[in-house]
Order: structure tokens, then C-alpha cells, then sequence
């Protein structure tokens, strides 16, 4: 562990110093809330800017820097995945997804300003995102992340997700859910960076692999976290997926073969970089961080 503790460290301090870079270009690609419609904006400003890891974008930037990437346009990239992420959470959130109060410890999107606001604001962010994606001039990158997000990829999870709220399930069925809801687009993170800095087919191919395994760990970490974090500490309702009979990994295997899983696919994430041909100490240490976080 504390091998783990030194990586998430220094995958922390990395974070730390990208993230600046992403905020300061959301700022530039988001509208003003001064421009009409200024509440639709406000809106979309508001749970942009919310706080939250930026996780997707940090894992697109640095797949695109592992592979020499050079120019502007990851911003632009960086921009769209952060908006996706954050329009999938406004939605998420609604009363009649997992009717969720709060966010990163601020009132949710539709408690502020009511749903239709947060239901436009969460189409908005959506759309842009993909003005932004079509601006890098790549149309693999456009597909790609569009697949992330459709009925094969978090849409589809997140239906399977409400069907089997209350329902038995078996593990493939939670497997499906967190691969489609959560893994899908942090695999699509990575790829569409990689892709971005030039990277080709066979050496995308490890760095999909990796997004998979640390997509999966993360969710399963969030399973483990919502029983044992508070509200505080998580800064969104603790215990509600077991109020609501979420299908989750702690809820077919238990929290301790829970965290064995996560473990087995941290070493899964480490063996996918191994044949590699990109500079991957940095994923190396973000996939630590991931199985160690706390919120």
C-alpha cells in the first residue's frame, strides 16, 4: 500500500498542474452567463465549474502526451469530455434517474434552477461538446466518443442501471452496467488522445486495455465508497445505492471481494501498459490514484 500511496501522490501532484490547463480553456469554450439565454448559461457554468477531478480530461491529455502529442487542439478535446461527463451527471442526477440532491457538495443542477433548466443545460454542454470535437478536424475521435455515450456504450449502462434497481442480479449484469455508465468513456478518454497525438491501431491497442481496467476500478471504488464515506466526505449522497438497491459490486460480492476486485484490475491496468510503446509512468501512477481515492 504504500507503493500505491507513493503513486497516487505523484499522480495528485500531476493532476494538480494539468488541471489548470483544462480549466482555463473550459473557461474560454463555455458562453458567457452575460450572453441570452443568460440563465441557460449560468446553468451550464454552474456545474461545469463545480469543482470534480476532471479526470477524463487529465486521462486524454496525458495518452495524447505519452505519444508526443503537439498543437492546441487537445484542448479542445479536453473541453468536450469534461462537458460530456458533466452533462451525463446533470442528467444523471434528476428526479427521475437517481433524484440526487446533491453534487460535489453543492445543490444538484435541477435543485438550482429546476429541471427543465437542468435538463436544456445538460442537452447544451452535450452539444457543444461535439462542436468542439468536430473543430479537431478528426472524425475517428467524433465516432468514437459518440459510441462512448449511445445505447452501446454510458446510455446503455445507465438503462440497464434503472432496470435492475431492487431486481437479483448477477455479476455479468453489473459488469455490463459499469463497463457501459462509467468504463466506456474514460476508455474513450485515453483512445481519443492517444489518437489525437497520432498514435495508430496497434498502439492504441494497450492504452484501450488500461482504459478499461482503471474505468471498471473506478466504479467499483464509487460502490465502496457510497457505503463507506459519509456525505461530507463524498460531497453527494452517501449510501444511496443501497437505499435505491443499486446494482453494485458490493451488493453481489460483498465489500471485501469488492476490493480484491479492485486490486486484481489495478494489476490488470499495469500488465495492459506493459507492451506499450508510449511514455506510461504518469498512467501508471494515475491508475494508483484511482484505487486510492477516498471521494
Amino acid at each position: 500500500m504504500k507503493n500505491l500511496t507513493a503513486e497516487a501522490a505523484t499522480a495528485q501532484k500531476y493532476l494538480n498542474d494539468v488541471v489548470g490547463d483544462i480549466e482555463k480553456n473550459l473557461e474560454l469554450h463555455l458562453p458567457k452567463d452575460s450572453i441570452r439565454p443568460q440563465r441557460l448559461h449560468e446553468a451550464m457554468r454552474y456545474s461545469m465549474f463545480a469543482g470534480g477531478k476532471r479526470l477524463r480530461p487529465v486521462l486524454a491529455y496525458t495518452a495524447w502526451e505519452a505519444f508526443g502529442g503537439q498543437g492546441e487542439d487537445i484542448w479542445l478535446l479536453t473541453s468536450a469530455l469534461e462537458m460530456l461527463h458533466t452533462f451525463s451527471l446533470i442528467h444523471d442526477d434528476l428526479p427521475c434517474m437517481d433524484d440526487d440532491d446533491f453534487r460535489r457538495g453543492i445543490p444538484t443542477a435541477h435543485k438550482k434552477y429546476g429541471e427543465a433548466t437542468a435538463i436544456l443545460g445538460g442537452d447544451a454542454l452535450c452539444i457543444l461538446a461535439f462542436e468542439l470535437l468536430a473543430r479537431t478536424g478528426n472524425a475517428e475521435i467524433v465516432r468514437m466518443v459518440a459510441k462512448s455515450l449511445g445505447t452501446s456504450g454510458m446510455i446503455g449502462g445507465q438503462i440497464v442501471d434503472i432496470e435492475s434497481e431492487g431486481q437479483q442480479v448477477e455479476l455479468e449484469t453489473v459488469d455490463y452496467i459499469h463497463y457501459h455508465k462509467t468504463a466506456a468513456l474514460i476508455e474513450a478518454s485515453l483512445v481519443a488522445g492517444a489518437l489525437l497525438a497520432g498514435a495508430t491501431a496497434e498502439q492504441i491497442k494497450p492504452i484501450h486495455d488500461y482504459g478499461n481496467a482503471i474505468g471498471l476500478a473506478f466504479q467499483v471504488v464509487d460502490d465502496i465508497l457510497d457505503i463507506e464515506q459519509t456525505t461530507e466526505q463524498l460531497g453527494k449522497d452517501a449510501g444511496s445505492d443501497v437505499e435505491k438497491g443499486k446494482a453494485t459490486y458490493p451488493a453481489v460480492l460483498g465489500v471485501e471481494t469488492s476490493k480484491q476486485k479492485v486490486l486484481e484490475l489495478y494489476n490488470e491496468s499495469l500488465v495492459a501498459l506493459e507492451t506499450s510503446s508510449a511514455q506510461t509512468d504518469v498512467l501508471k501512477s494515475i491508475a494508483a490514484y484511482i484505487i486510492t481515492r477516498v471521494n
